[in-house]
């Protein structure tokens, strides 16, 4: 390993500190060393023992004097540096020596020696020694910590300086806990400013390690630096120091517990102090930088409820800071302040909105937001350009500002409703939406986060402009609503709608679709349970729900934000259409049934609840069932088969018991899930739902039982018998799930030790009986499905055998016949003909092709005299090619299913075989 130049020399010149100039050449962190004396210099051997040894005795004459010769001699055998092997002894040397200091005050001279050579590259013999001596070395290194202890500034500073050079120490420094003990030593530095520097420089070091982070965290290290914040410190390092070692034990350790050590009083108010004399005295480019992360970490500790932010009046401060140069304020902390257009305080800016948002999450803060005036403030942003008039920032940066203010109003305002309205919020927003779809030219840089995707165009201006208008729809506060209404707030949005599908943008396609959703979102909350604003929503407002029903599926799995418009498309018919007669006869006249049923067969579950819903509500509508019932998905599949298919999807996923047929298992329990079977049934309020009850507002079942009783359970076509069967199960839901809710008031009485009079436990045991005997009704009515089913397939396979039976008999007669012509057939032109037709049918039947010269369903031959001269008749059922006894191509062997009509299970009369009728030859 190789580190450049020590760097630290200047700053310990600065400091008072003796040192000697560093080489210009690099330097090993570990030297290695090697039996050459002038490749590594000099390097004697010493008996180290002995001079532990020898510091170990006391009360002898002269000692002191021969104790500090040796220990001068060690320093000078070790100029070189420390060797790795050798380290755990010369650090049991230094901790001898700092032990004699208290009484023998020369030894802080021995001691200081040693600790320099400790800035030095320890040195290694093998490679393998920095993993050898791994433990002492880091045992060695969290001793300088203890040392700090010891009363002398000059030991303290060596010991910091000695820190900043070796990644190597570092890594030594996290095994031994050294970050523990700097930071305990910083209360012994109150009024000691050099001395905390160092430290502080130390501990900046030590804090780009995770390890040692997580250290310093768990001895405080956060409150004990913040608090120390604003001590007197002319050269500025201080703070520069402390906030970056914030930064790093923020970034690299337990971020929720670095939060809860700086939100106290003490350290709220010296952040307020700190950054308040940065924002109205610090004007260098240094001090702005300083400020603005000073300000970040507030805001990282803002985020925790229990901060005490408005008990110091830092929020107060922050709100007066933010809110300054849009609406005047006589407050002397910002008379005669101005911020610049510069990049530190148009970061300042946007950086006090974000704060703001953090803020209006504590409740209490939302009085100091009106005092502020913080809407009206926000609302200065949300209006056109005015290319007149002189600004105090660039286009870019009023931009910028101007979509991070509306933002912040999605935020802020729905929490100071009065507020809004009387600044005519509304009015504001649906002006600046009017700008928003204008032609006005308008060049959109697009270059922050909030202006994404809007480069060139005013997609951001509108995205953000909805989300707040949605914010404040969502209240469900009727002055608000009313108010938008009022102003053609439903027209308008329809209309922005209409012009974004008319000028299809691809590349910003995700943005063009959010709009979309948020218009939707719009439209639902405003028509939600009024009749009138559904109507004006009317057939536009259907148009443009059918448009994005009509949406290629395969766009669902884009990523785009399909989704999420289908979800604000199906909320809007919830909201827009159902309840409205005319709408609803609108959608259903353009088909918006079919459209809904051929999402609901796409089979993805995350719309299957939402559009079952509409379903239930639709079918309330006498036209809908006919819509319903005419639908046909992919392979004929009716509707009434699909949410049949649903259901045992449905019922597979929740674990109910059924055989493989479908079949009722436990008769007793016959929809339970195994959630149900899982918790037991307990003693409940009578105000609070059991699981039997909670369970049909949690799947979909409810609703497919609902749908198919509006659909008359006896007329649902396009049935199989697996179908049925199924059904059997859907037909008797409510009768199931009520006699469950009666078992679980049963066993509840059980639980809590109740006895129940004579005849209600008569009643109760009724009840349950009544219930298990529907549940064997419904499984007899099953078995008879089934084995009707089984009673047809071998039916249809009897006549299958029959007609190929029959088939068989037709070709051996045909066959033969025709033998019988060419053998009596005196004619050889004929002869020649009617053999080389036998050779072409022979070829086309292996082919499975038509010959060109035979008619299929004749006896008509082209070019052939067919006379007999027997005088019989040739009869001729299909193909040559089945005369000669090639493949039955034509021959229907597929088994049949089950035939349904008018939803009840016929018998089918076995078929009799009818020969085809035949054709003759005349002889």
């Amino acid at each position: 390993m190789w580190t450049e130049e020590a760097a630290a020399t200047a700053e310990a010149r600065e400091s008072g500190i003796r040192n000697k100039s560093s080489s210009s050449s690099q330097i090993p962190v570990v030297g290695v060393v090697t039996e050459d004396n002038e490749a590594q210099g000099v390097f004697k051997p010493m008996d180290l023992n002995r001079v532990i040894k020898l510091l170990e005795e006391t009360d002898k004459d002269g000692l002191e004097e021969k104790q500090l010769k040796f220990v001068k001699k060690l320093v000078q055998c070790f100029q070189n540096g420390l060797p790795l092997r050798d380290l755990a002894q010369i650090f049991k040397i230094l901790n001898l020596c700092a032990g004699k200091i208290k009484n023998q005050p020369r030894f802080v001279e021995s001691a200081y020696d040693i600790i320099k050579l400790c800035s030095l590259p320890f040195l290694k013999k093998k490679v393998s020694d920095e993993i050898t001596y791994a433990e002492d070395t880091a045992n060695s290194i969290a001793l300088l910590g203890d040392l700090m202890k010891i009363p002398s500034s000059e030991l303290r500073i060596q010991i910091c300086y000695q820190q900043a050079s070796s990644s190597y120490k570092i890594q030594m420094a996290e095994v031994g806990g050294l970050a523990k003990t700097m930071v305990q030593s910083i209360t012994l530095l109150e009024h000691q400013l050099v001395e905390k520097l160092w430290v502080l420089k130390v501990l900046q070091h030590l804090s780009t390690s995770e390890v040692n982070c997580t250290i310093m965290m768990k001895a405080q290290a956060a409150s004990g630096i913040c608090t120390h914040l604003n001590d007197p410190d002319p050269s500025g390092q201080l703070l520069f120091r402390s906030s970056e070692i914030l930064w790093n034990l923020l970034e690299k350790s337990s971020k929720e517990e670095v939060i809860q050590q700086l939100s106290n009083l003490e350290c709220l108010l010296a952040l307020k102090e700190v950054f308040t004399n940065l924002f109205m005295r610090g004007f260098s480019h240094y001090d702005r930088q300083l400020r603005n992360d000073i300000l970040v970490i507030t805001t990282i500790i803002a985020q925790n409820p229990e901060a005490p932010m408005i008990e110091c009046g830092f929020t107060k401060d922050l709100i007066l800071f933010a809110t300054f140069n849009e609406v005047k304020s006589q407050n002397l902390l910002v008379k005669g302040l101005k911020l610049s257009n510069s990049y530190e305080d148009f970061e300042l800016k946007k950086l006090l909105f974000n704060v703001i948002v953090i803020l209006c999450k504590d409740l209490p803060t939302v009085q100091l937001l009106i005092d502020g005036k913080v809407i009206l403030a926000l609302f200065t942003y949300v209006k056109k350009p005015e290319k007149q008039k002189i600004m105090d920032w660039s286009a870019a940066q009023h931009e910028e500002l101007q979509l991070h203010a509306i933002a912040t109003l999605s935020s802020v305002a729905p929490l100071l409703i009065e507020e809004y309205m009387s600044c005519q919020g509304n009015a504001r927003v649906l002006a600046f939406l009017e700008w928003c779809e204008s032609e006005d030219p308008f060049f959109s840089h697009g270059n922050s986060f909030h202006g994404t995707g809007g480069r060139g165009n005013k997609f951001a201006q509108m995205r953000y402009s909805l989300r707040l208008l949605r914010a404040m729809v969502y209240l469900e506060d009727e002055t608000v609503n009313t108010d938008l209404c009022e102003k053609g707030t439903i027209q308008q949005m329809i209309g922005i709608f209409k012009n974004i599908i008319s000028k299809p943008n691809e590349k910003e396609e995700a943005i063009v679709l959010e709009i979309q959703s948020d218009i939707l979102l719009i439209l639902s909350g405003l028509c939600e349970n009024h009749i009138q604003r559904k109507e004006i929503f009317g057939t536009e407002g259907v148009d443009i729900v059918l448009h994005v029903m009509k949406t290629d599926p395969r766009k669902l799995q884009s990523g785009l934000g399909y989704n999420l418009l289908l979800f604000s498309t199906l909320d809007s018919i919830w909201c827009c259409i159902l309840g409205c007669y005319p709408s609803e006869d609108y959608f259903l006249e353009k088909e918006g049934i079919f459209l809904l049923l051929d999402v609901l067969a796409l089979n993805q579950k995350k719309f299957c609840n939402l559009i079952l819903g509409i379903m239930v509500e639709f079918c309330d509508n006498p036209k809908t069932a006919a819509h319903v019932n005419a639908w046909q998905g992919k392979k004929d599949q009716t509707a009434a088969s699909l949410l049949i298919k649903l259901w045992r999807k449905e019922e597979k996923e929740l674990g109910v018991k059924r055989d493989k047929n479908g079949k009722i298992i436990d008769t007793k329990k016959p929809l339970f899930t195994s959630f149900q079977e899982e918790h037991k049934i307990i003693p409940l309020p009578a105000n609070c739902p059991s699981i039997a009850v909670m369970d049909v507002s949690e799947n979909i079942r409810a609703k497919i039982y609902a749908i198919l009783g509006k659909l008359d359970f006896e007329n649902l076509p396009g049935l199989s018998a697996e179908d049925f069967v199924t059904l059997c199960i859907i037909h008797r839901y409510l009768d199931f799930k009520i006699g469950e809710i009666w078992n679980e008031i049963y066993e509840e009485i059980k639980l809590e030790k109740l006895r129940p009079v004579t005849i209600d436990k008569k009643a109760l045991e009724a009840i349950t009986t009544a219930s298990e005997n529907v549940g064997k009704m419904v499984a007899s009515l099953q078995s008879e499905i089934i084995e009707s089913q089984a009673r047809q397939d071998v039916q249809n396979e009897q006549k299958v055998y029959a007609k190929i039976q029959a088939t068989h008999k037709q070709r051996e007669l045909a066959n033969k016949s025709w033998e019988n012509f060419l053998a009596r057939t005196s004619n050889a032109k004929t002869l020649k003909k009617a053999k080389r037709l036998q050779e072409k049918a022979i070829e086309a039947s292996r082919y499975h092709k038509r010959p060109q010269n035979a008619v299929f369903h004749g006896t008509d031959i082209k070019g052939l005299n067919t006379t007999v001269p027997s005088g019989g008749v040739v009869t001729v059922e299909s193909t040559p090619a089945r005369l000669v006894g090639g493949p039955l191509a034509d021959t229907d062997i597929a088994l049949k299913k089950l035939p349904i009509r008018g939803g009840a299970l016929q018998r089918v009369k076995a078929v009799e075989i009818v020969d085809a009728p035949k054709k003759s030859i005349p002889t």
